[in-house]
């Protein structure tokens, strides 16, 4: 009966390792795609104010910018905290 539990046990081993690098991977492709929504939000940024500065000089857009830069910051230090989390479950 001793040798019919380790090959059970190490199944068992092997399912949860499964399990966790998916976790793991689901988890990196989240935040991936959170990377890409803020670079893209960035993007757009530029190209809007590229194009308010052609068009005209205003500066109310000035205080709103730097709100969404902040708030982008805030985010992007998010995702890094998420990747270290990350990165203590792979030890």
């Amino acid at each position: 009966m001793g040798r019919n539990n380790k090959p059970s046990q190490n199944n068992d081993s092997l399912e949860i390792y499964a399990a966790k690098l998916a976790y793991i991977g689901a988890a990196i492709s989240t935040l991936g795609d959170g990377i890409q929504t803020i670079a893209a939000g960035l993007a757009l940024e530029v190209l809007q104010n590229a194009n308010n500065d052609s068009s005209q000089s205003n500066n109310n857009g000035d205080g709103q910018s730097s709100v969404q830069i902040d708030n982008m910051q805030k985010q992007i230090d998010y995702l890094i905290g998420e990747l270290k989390h990350i990165k203590k479950m792979l030890k």
